[in-house]
């Protein structure tokens, strides 16, 4: 555990160090001392510290594998509030299964049998929704799953079932959800704001 909060505290000051600086994963893997947790590590400063770290899915100009810290100083972050017992609790209700992939605790990894499965503990509902540490809201999930590193299990929304959920939720929201999509896809923005300006001027005429 010591040397994953070397890492942490390592990656930490390279961010702040290179802040406004595209850094890829191989350089914050060897920073980061090459443990094959690195990528949890930089999960935790944004999620636990509240490090304004980007990557492809806040930006449309980043590759995947991709992270640039924009601002050095940290917003309001999440408190780590699981306890060891409630830990315990879920991954023996769970049988120290991933409820996500169904791979068991210390057995080689179904999607990597380099690995040998080490389990988390993952929100069903994640905290930035309003979700809670409640064991309820609570669940087993492998590294891999919980990582991200594998969308075998996760299915991506369509656009069409995108574009329902949208439709529903309030309107302050869908302005929220359409100030995030400029910030990231701000070229793709002004092309349809101007197409949309020359539709409407030719509409005038």
């Amino acid at each position: 555990m010591a040397k994953d909060a070397g890492a942490r505290t390592k990656l930490r000051q390279h961010f702040l160090a290179n802040l406004g600086r595209v850094m890829n994963s191989d350089e914050l893997r060897e920073v980061a001392g090459g443990i094959t947790e690195w990528a949890r590590r930089v999960r935790e400063l944004r999620t636990e510290e509240g490090y304004q770290i980007q990557t492809h899915n806040d930006r449309s100009d980043l590759k995947p594998g991709q992270y640039i810290l924009t601002d050095p100083k940290p917003q309001p972050a999440f408190e780590r509030a699981i306890s060891k017992e409630t830990r315990a609790f879920v991954l023996d209700r769970n049988g120290f299964t991933c409820q996500m992939c169904g791979a068991v605790a210390g057995e080689p990894h179904p999607y990597d049998q380099t690995r040998k499965t080490r389990l988390h503990i993952g929100h069903i509902v994640d905290k930035s929704q309003g979700g809670t540490d409640d064991p309820a809201n609570l669940r087993a999930l492998c590294s891999v799953c919980n990582e991200g590193a594998s969308n075998l299990t996760l299915e991506r929304p369509s656009a069409q079932k995108l574009l329902i959920q949208v439709r529903r939720a309030k309107g302050g929201d869908q302005v929220e959800l359409l100030k995030w999509l400029i910030q990231k896809f701000p070229k793709q923005a002004e092309e349809l704001f101007k197409e949309a300006h020359h539709r409407s001027a030719g509409d005038t005429k």
